[in-house]
């Protein structure tokens, strides 16, 4: 179906959304790691908790993906989603208890999974194939900009009130509650394709691999690939540190980089619409390893913001990208599926991602980390310029 205009109503709306909850998620993610060693734990109990959360959001974003496709329904798995983060922000306010920090954080990351896979195919589902990439591309930049907003004010927050944490989430509270209201009134278009399939077990969804088609798995197996040298940012907060800059700096440079990754955003998914997929997605992998090659070296405010500007461009080249790519080759009424298969396949190489860069860290140096990950990004390279799949603007709708 041929629509006049490039942003819909519910991608507009959508957008906002994403706004609204990422001003509430940056406003704590990074701050939390201070929190949460103020009430007593340890770094290696942080760990724990972002690799337990990572992966109950990336398995839930799998499982519910297939359930929206089993329902062909996407609505009510958004605003579900969206409420649930909502509930745990307030959560944070309430008690310190270790148990209940676990809790709350796990609700939060259960709700992204209950609403990702549904939400993207929903912003699919409201655009056409040629103008994918400007669609993923906006709803991102919207989503950084939030960020910025959100990471912005907690800085000036605690500069003025050292410390008051729990005051700071139950601001949280407010915006994620403004993403909640906007998901009713966003309006689902009537599917042409009925509903065929009953919902299975919450690992159901690794069968989808066996039906996809070739084209998604050759992209896939080369996303997953890629994640493997792609470790947490946390890691490139610790480098910062390590080579002398203050906390406030450090903060300072992530701020920058939300600023210039929601610029960057939907110009690139233009280019990825204009000039391809692939090419865009190339792109950011390279800029990926001249960033990384250049954290190590950052020892000073200049070099570190430098760096994380190049990092910005890999973020805007192939976040939204590889979302709409995958779109692209994988049957119309499976979207969700597709796009929950590979989030919850990454969350389980994101643990190891993480295991591994830990490791390097620790047992050789944090130059080795950076070293590797250099070398990961340019093996991706060869391997999506000579194994890609060919690039159709028909290729789903």
């Amino acid at each position: 179906m041929q629509r006049n205009k490039i942003f819909s109503r519910a991608v507009i709306l959508l957008s906002l959304v994403s706004l609204f909850n990422d001003i509430s998620s940056e406003m704590l993610l990074p701050i939390l790691p201070v929190y949460l060693s103020t009430i007593g734990f340890t770094a290696l109990w942080i760990g724990v908790l972002e690799g337990m959360a990572e992966a109950v959001s990336g398995l839930s974003k799998a499982y519910f993906g297939k359930m929206s496709d089993g329902f062909q329904l996407r609505l009510p798995f958004v605003r579900w989603g969206y409420a649930m983060s909502a509930v745990s922000k307030s959560m944070l306010a309430l008690f310190s208890f270790t148990w209940w920090v676990f809790l709350s954080r796990t609700i939060d990351r259960f709700g992204k999974g209950v609403r990702s896979a549904s939400r993207d195919a929903l912003l699919a589902d409201e655009s056409e194939p040629r103008h994918r990439g400007k669609v993923f591309g906006l709803n991102k930049a919207m989503d950084t900009i939030g960020a910025t907003v959100g990471a912005a004010f907690a800085a000036c927050y605690l500069y003025f009130f050292p410390g008051d944490y729990k005051s700071l989430f139950l601001i949280a509270f407010l915006p994620a509650v403004v993403a909640v209201v906007i998901t009713f009134v966003l309006k689902e278009r009537k599917k042409e394709i009925a509903a065929t399939k009953k919902v299975q077990g919450i690992f159901s969804f690794f069968g989808y691999w066996k039906k996809s088609t070739p084209a998604y798995k050759k992209l896939v197996f080369g996303f997953l690939f890629f994640a493997v040298f792609n470790s947490s940012d946390a890691f490139i907060f610790l480098i910062g540190k390590q080579c002398g800059l203050s906390d406030s700096m450090v903060l300072s440079a992530y701020i920058f980089y939300n600023l210039s990754f929601a610029l960057l955003a939907l110009p690139f998914g233009h280019l990825g619409d204009r000039k391809g997929m692939k090419f865009t997605y190339l792109a950011g992998i390279v800029f990926f390893g001249f960033a990384y090659f250049m954290f190590p070296q950052a020892t000073s405010p200049y070099l570190y913001f430098t760096a994380f500007f190049v990092y910005a461009f890999f973020a805007a080249a192939t976040d939204g990208i590889s979302k709409a790519w995958i779109t692209k080759h994988c049957d119309a009424k499976e979207k969700a599926t597709a796009l929950g298969f590979y989030s919850g396949t990454l969350s389980i190489v994101i643990l190891f991602s993480n295991l591994m860069a830990g490791a390097l860290w620790s047992m050789i140096s944090p130059q080795a980390l950076f070293l590797v990950s250099t070398g990961g990004a340019a093996i991706t390279l060869l391997y999506f310029y000579f194994y890609s799949p060919v690039e159709s603007s028909s290729s789903s709708t």
